[in-house]
């Protein structure tokens, strides 16, 4: 894996970009394939994907920046423009491999579904915490123990 720590814009645009219409990758959807990217690659190899942090928000994990640049989809399928400047070489093949094993794993699942899940994990829960706390950083170190593999923790 590439030692490159790119920004989560370019990681979401990749993923609006491989996913398929019929796929209904919204926004929500989107965020949590953010945070899945972030867990697995922080687990694997201790450091971050991306340097965007992720916050609590109600409906689970968000990348602040992310969220706002495609939020005029509302809870449509995102589209890349067609005067989107996002091409392919922008991520790595190394990187690219990775974000597909990603989709691979979690992008059959619906944005309910993984709201759903991230809600029962520790990084979310510890950064909720009591009420609501909408804005909260996730911590890294949280998500870096969580998505570690079992031999290490």
């Amino acid at each position: 894996m590439s030692d490159h720590t790119y920004r989560a814009i370019d990681i979401a645009k990749w993923f609006v970009a491989w996913a398929d219409p019929e796929d209904a990758l919204t926004n929500m959807k989107l965020q949590k394939l953010l945070y899945y990217a972030q867990g697995h690659h922080l687990g694997s190899n201790g450091k971050p994907l991306f340097s965007d942090s992720l916050q609590a928000w109600s409906h689970g994990p968000v990348v602040p920046a992310v969220y706002h640049e495609f939020k005029r989809f509302g809870a449509a399928p995102i589209e890349l423009d067609d005067s989107d400047d996002f091409t392919w070489d922008r991520i790595d093949d190394d990187t690219s491999f990775y974000l597909g094993q990603v989709w691979n794993t979690y992008g059959g699942f619906t944005a309910a579904r993984l709201r759903n899940m991230t809600h029962e994990e520790a990084p979310w829960l510890n950064a909720w915490g009591e009420g609501d706390l909408r804005g909260s950083t996730i911590a890294v170190d949280d998500m870096r123990s969580f998505f570690a593999p079992a031999a290490q923790r």
